[in-house]
């Protein structure tokens, strides 16, 4: 967890309209390498640094989960447990063109929105989207956000987020091989790599 996470969640609460967000850290990522920080590890940095974020939460429900943590088993699950809320779920841009490897992917909207981090410096283009993800753009795609609030999923939407420059692999780097990262992640979350020696070894 880096301070672009927080001033994600910051923007997108301010862009939305949410009411909170949030943060669900992946028990067992199915499109990744096994992360170097355990499940564990990775939901106490991430309650650590959303601790004072106003209307943040941090919900360890796939961590606790047994099995892959698909997305959309998480929404169906929220679905069911709060049935007259919107929910809107939030990806970054390179997320949103991975998204027709995840696991019954266009099922997502079934259960809620999605909001795409579109950065100033990199904006999103759909007419260079591969099929079929240009399709399900066009078909989902509103400009309105006040969307979100009147329907309770269906739509995909866009919204600006400030740059940042910090990325977690610049972080792991960073750690692996000395340098500091004061500044670059809250300080409580900096305490407990400290505290656990993470990310000491190789960077990925």
């Amino acid at each position: 967890m880096h301070v672009g996470h927080l001033q994600l969640a910051q923007d997108a609460i301010a862009a939305l309209g949410l009411d909170a967000l949030r943060c669900i850290p992946a028990g067992q990522p199915p499109h990744r390498q096994a992360p170097q920080a355990s499940a564990e590890q990775r939901l106490a940095m991430a309650t650590r640094a959303f601790a004072n974020c106003p209307r943040c939460t941090v919900d360890a429900s796939e961590v606790l989960q047994t099995g892959p943590s698909w997305t959309i088993r998480t929404l169906a699950r929220l679905k069911h447990h709060e049935p007259a809320a919107s929910h809107v779920l939030i990806l970054g841009a390179d997320a949103l063109l991975g998204l027709p490897s995840w696991h019954r992917w266009q099922e997502l909207l079934d259960y809620a929105h999605i909001a795409v981090a579109n950065r100033p410096e990199s904006p999103l283009l759909p007419a260079q989207m591969p099929e079929p993800l240009r399709s399900f753009w066009a078909d989902h795609y509103t400009d309105d956000l006040l969307q979100l609030q009147q329907q309770p999923a269906g739509c995909l939407v866009s919204f600006t987020i400030a740059p940042c420059t910090v990325s977690a692999t610049q972080v792991r780097q960073d750690i692996a091989q000395g340098r500091p990262i004061t500044g670059l992640v809250p300080e409580t979350v900096e305490n407990y790599i400290i505290q656990h020696h993470l990310y000491q070894q190789t960077a990925h």
